[in-house]
């Protein structure tokens, strides 16, 4: 007589009771719920991008995270859903601090709390691992969030100092009128050049790490030189800022002060930033061509 064999049965993952079969209806109504609550939030930083061309690149994240969800749907349709719980106490705390945001008018918590209410609603209904599939483009939309006053101002100034000191020091080696720097004013013997807050690189570092995300993910398959990549954005902004201080206090000594304003200085910075987005594209080729040959030495090997 022959044993049949003993097989262990599949367990298949303990879903929350009852979630299941109410998720579609529940997450459309949550979701107009979350829509409804952080419209007036939504309408101010579109406001916002609109306004000041330093915050422009907002409008493209929103698509771009969307378009990474999009191209990675066939992976998230293989996640196993396992819904918690967990996810309403994060969705509660999120909407907390909107509150806390909005009476104490902190626009930076208000805006910063929708990331965590997304997050708390994944849980909620498809679990943690659904949470690690779509970390990236939830944290993308952190980039199309303005940085809060309190650490805006807390950098800005060391960076004004910075753009000067490099300014300062290109003038010298140009060697083209005499110059001399105070903290962030750059004395010239026709007039005196204040390093501004948009001069400091912190607004334009937004912009450029955007697209340095943006070109990393679709040019770059690399982890550790997307990562690279990104953080070469620092001193390419400092230095493409401290690029448009020499400019203009070129301009300023040769043509007079009233090219400080008006389309001279609009094109300079245009002119700059392009410069900013040639040196990120020339920095991944030198890495990308780095990271081949140490794969090409290791396989050698």
């Amino acid at each position: 007589m022959m044993n049949k064999a003993q097989t262990a049965p599949v367990l298949a993952p303990q879903a929350i009771p009852g979630l299941e079969r109410f998720a579609p209806w529940r997450l459309y109504v949550l979701s107009v719920c979350v829509l409804l609550t952080y419209a007036p939030v939504l309408v101010h930083l579109a406001s916002q991008w609109w306004r000041e061309p330093d915050y422009s690149h907002g409008f493209l994240v929103p698509l771009f995270s969307a378009y990474v969800l999009w191209q990675r749907r066939q992976e998230l349709r293989g996640v196993v859903s396992r819904p918690s719980w967990i996810g309403m106490p994060i969705l509660c705390a999120s909407l907390g601090i909107l509150v806390v945001g909005t009476l104490g008018a902190e626009l930076f918590l208000q805006r910063i709390s929708l990331l965590g209410v997304l997050a708390g609603l994944v849980v909620w209904f498809w679990g943690w691992r659904m949470l690690r599939a779509v970390a990236f483009p939830l944290l993308l939309l952190l980039l199309m969030i303005p940085l809060p006053g309190v650490i805006y101002y807390q950098i800005v100034f060391p960076l004004q100092v910075l753009a000067s000191r490099l300014a300062t020091w290109t003038l010298h080696v140009l060697n083209l009128f005499p110059v001399l720097r105070e903290g962030n004013v750059i004395v010239l013997s026709s007039t005196r050049l204040e390093v501004a807050e948009a001069c400091s690189g912190v607004r334009s570092l937004m912009s450029l790490l955007t697209i340095a995300v943006v070109y990393s993910y679709f040019a770059e398959k690399n982890n550790l030189v997307r990562l690279i990549l990104c953080l070469c954005v620092v001193p390419i902004a400092v230095a493409g800022n401290a690029g448009r201080v020499v400019f203009a206090a070129i301009s300023a000594e040769l043509g007079g002060a009233s090219d400080l304003e008006g389309w001279p200085h609009l094109l300079s910075g245009v002119f700059l930033f392009f410069v900013s987005t040639l040196l990120l594209l020339l920095c991944h080729a030198a890495l990308s061509s780095l990271s081949h040959r140490i794969a090409a030495r290791r396989s050698s090997r």
